[in-house]
């Protein structure tokens, strides 16, 4: 196989003074109810290589759990309402900025913890800082994905939520392509990222986000919801 970046992406980026190649891996369009671990092994098994680390999306992670949510199935109550129009909207994303996504963030925190840090950020706001809102209510909150034009159909239309056991599903991942790569469950976008779960130490992590920093994946219709990074070769 061939390694190619998708448009405008690098292939190969330097972190640290080591240069990794971030090889996208190109799927059909996943769905609810399909099975994770044989999506990733048709489609990653040939490309992968022992000493690799394979990262995943969250959200490809997220459909196959049936965790995405057509916005005309949500009945978002007044409160969610209310409280989404209190959230700032930003180039990152429509965020909780909307009925739907705040209705689900409710059910998936809770609402005390959700007014809780509705309130603290009111007052915090108040004085110029930023960010509570989402530090309080939590990565459930902060990591829901509103409807976007440039999604891939019909995801465009949906919410979809955090994934579960991102962790054990790394490890189901890893076990299901030999055991000798690492793998990794993960929020990346245009304006950074995090891991969600994965076989990695801690420093591999943050090692991880650094060499995914520019978002290789893209943000658009690439339909590259996999991708492989590995040292590059001279």
């Amino acid at each position: 196989m061939t390694a190619s970046p998708n448009d405008g992406k690098p292939l190969v980026r330097d972190v640290a003074g080591t240069a990794f190649e971030r090889i996208p891996i190109k799927t059909h369009v996943v769905m609810a109810g399909e099975d994770i671990i044989e999506v990733v092994v048709r489609y990653a098994a040939d490309v992968v290589r022992p000493g690799d680390t394979l990262f995943v999306t969250e959200k490809i992670v997220a459909i196959t759990q049936g965790r995405s949510y057509p916005v005309d199935s949500i009945n978002a109550r007044p409160l969610a309402h209310r409280l989404s129009r209190y959230v700032t909207k930003t180039s990152h994303g429509i965020g909780l900025g909307m009925p739907e996504t705040m209705e689900m963030a409710l059910r998936e925190c809770g609402t005390p913890r959700i007014l809780f840090a509705a309130a603290v950020a009111a007052v915090t706001k108040a004085f110029g800082r930023k960010g509570d809102f989402y530090r309080i209510a939590g990565p459930k909150a902060r990591g829901i994905d509103g409807p976007t034009h440039n999604t891939i159909p019909p995801y465009n239309t949906q919410v979809v939520l955090v994934p579960l056991r991102s962790r054990e599903v790394a490890r189901e991942l890893q076990s299901a392509l030999g055991g000798k790569i690492e793998v990794a469950i993960v929020d990346i976008n245009d304006f950074g990222g995090n891991v969600l779960g994965s076989t990695l130490t801690s420093d591999g992590e943050k090692q991880l986000v650094g060499i995914l920093a520019d978002n290789p994946l893209g943000q658009n219709h690439q339909s590259t919801p996999l991708g492989v990074v590995r040292p590059a070769t001279a």
